[in-house]
């Protein structure tokens, strides 16, 4: 059981890979932020993470107000916030006509295009890991705007990067069932970037991520997300977790900036508000789903955390498509 796997069991999530580019120097593109793209990918996510492999040759890749970020074969750049960014190889000042791939993105396909000058080749693959806006309280917090991890340094990312080169050289014909396979490839693409991200954090680093990887908290970290309707006390936690109350305490708060119990408070209401938008549960039920003993007391710390009452907040919020689960 690790933190990681339990906190993404609990997101919905949507993922593709939509762009297969070749590119030849010079040659620049440009990215919209996630708000432009989200409609056309995938309009039923709340927050879309934009992430590139760059399969041969070079490229640099920057967010406005951030450094360039120098890419190499194997290396995958990501955008946790969806932020519009630029990448390229050589100086030219035309960008490559993004707007003729909306087209076959609309129509959930992967775009394939070659580009550019008679330089050295780039091979980029684009993807997105779509999901709801609670995620960013869990695995997408205190990830920098940008960031870069080279999959090819562990057996498994490049396992996930061949798989992923020889499906989408796969165009003509289209197979049955392709582009779930790579959907699956591009999830599975995000999933292992975070565990390399997370293996090259320094020592010294705060935050989720960092809270999920301690030896100490992580476990803690992991049975609040797999039970978070549970009675949990901090000596329940810290004998389940193998360690003492003090040190879990401690380090928990050092890490997170919170105490368990009040990261469980938390995330029991980000829970509880995904299941109003997503169900048909009564408020009670819900409220009972994730952990309160009343609706009062829910409606209490809904009304805090959000700004309105559950019932409110469901009528506001809740998607055309809502089932009852």
């Amino acid at each position: 059981m690790d933190a990681l796997t339990e906190a993404m069991r609990a997101v919905r999530l949507t993922s593709a890979l939509f762009f297969n580019g070749e590119f030849s120097a010079p040659w620049r593109f440009a990215t919209p932020a996630q708000d432009k793209v989200a409609p056309i990918v995938s309009p039923e996510s709340e927050r879309l993470v934009l992430f590139h492999l760059v399969t041969d040759g070079a490229a640099t890749a920057r967010a406005a107000g951030h450094d360039d970020v120098a890419l190499t074969a194997g290396d995958i750049v990501v955008f946790p916030q969806g932020d519009a960014h630029e990448m390229w190889n050589g100086r030219t000042s035309k960008l490559f006509p993004g707007a003729r791939l909306l087209p076959r993105l609309a129509k959930g396909e992967l775009a394939a295009e070659k580009w550019g000058g008679t330089g050295a080749v780039t091979k980029i693959i684009c993807g997105y890991l779509g999901c709801e806006r609670h995620a960013e309280g869990s695995f997408l917090s205190g990830l920098p705007p940008i960031f870069k991890v080279n999959v090819r340094s562990s057996p498994a990312g490049a396992w996930i990067e061949s798989a992923i080169r020889h499906c989408v050289s796969e165009i003509d014909p289209p197979r049955a069932g392709r582009m779930a396979v790579l959907a699956k490839l591009a999830e599975t693409l995000f999933v292992e970037t975070l565990c390399r991200y997370m293996d090259e954090l320094p020592a010294e680093r705060t935050g989720w991520l960092a809270t999920a990887r301690d030896p100490k908290v992580g476990q803690a970290l992991a049975l609040l997300h797999r039970e978070p309707a549970r009675a949990w006390t901090l000596p329940d936690l810290a004998r389940e977790s193998g360690t003492s109350r003090t040190v879990l305490a401690d380090r928990f708060v050092q890490l997170m900036g919170e105490s368990p119990l009040a990261y469980l408070a938390r995330w029991r209401l980000q829970l509880a508000a995904r299941r109003l938008t997503t169900t048909d549960r009564k408020v009670l039920q819900v409220a009972y789903d994730v952990g309160y003993e009343s609706e009062a007391a829910f409606s209490r710390a809904f009304r805090r955390e959000f700004g309105m009452p559950p019932a409110r907040y469901r009528r506001e919020r809740k998607a055309p498509t809502g089932h009852a689960t």
